[in-house]
């Protein structure tokens, strides 16, 4: 095996540590030394590649929440596509709620956070709402509607939200996303 090839093998045996350590523990319960021992290497190996916990953790958690491309989607069901991607994003990778968990309790997590919707969101916003100028503001409304109730459901486990179905959830998130998205501003 080639050094090129080990040391990328490295690489992700360390993020896959790092992304299982921060989102069962959090940031700041993590540690360099638990995450090389998960990856099977030694700590001096983690710090060589990232530097440093926040530079692990930034590389940990790049997340592509792979937004539906909405030019695709009649957009007065832009709202629905939307809350149901992102219950199967949540659903299907434990990262997302781990960044989440990170995000509220350190400063390193909410910017990682904060860049992830306003970079991925933001574009969607602009493509369906009446004004392009109002996007980050729409953007920002539908964040606090997918982040609030995956607080809810995957992080606090509220027995309401996690007790209700997929359908559910749709039907009653649905509408509020789609106005945000494509209703006149008030």
């Amino acid at each position: 095996m080639t050094t090129s090839r080990r040391s990328d093998t490295t690489r992700a045996a360390i993020l896959d540590a790092a992304r299982e350590r921060f989102a069962a523990e959090g940031y700041e319960r993590a540690t360099i030394r638990s995450i090389a021992r998960d990856a099977g290497i030694d700590p001096s190996l983690v710090m060589r590649y990232y530097t440093n916990k926040e530079g692990l953790f930034a590389a940990a958690s790049e997340f592509d929440l792979r937004l539906p491309d909405v030019g695709a989607v009649p957009v007065k069901h832009v709202g629905a596509v939307l809350v149901s991607h992102f219950l199967d994003r949540w659903e299907e990778d434990d990262v997302l709620t781990g960044v989440l968990r990170v995000a509220v309790t350190n400063e390193a997590g909410a910017e990682r956070l904060r860049s992830m919707f306003g970079t991925q969101i933001g574009p969607v916003a602009a493509a369906v709402c009446p004004d392009p100028d109002d996007a980050p503001r729409r953007a920002v409304l539908v964040s606090s509607q997918v982040l609030g109730m995956a607080v809810a459901r995957y992080v606090l486990r509220l027995p309401p939200a996690v007790e209700m179905s997929r359908d559910e959830l749709v039907a009653w998130l649905a509408p509020t996303v789609q106005r945000y998205l494509t209703a006149e501003r008030p």
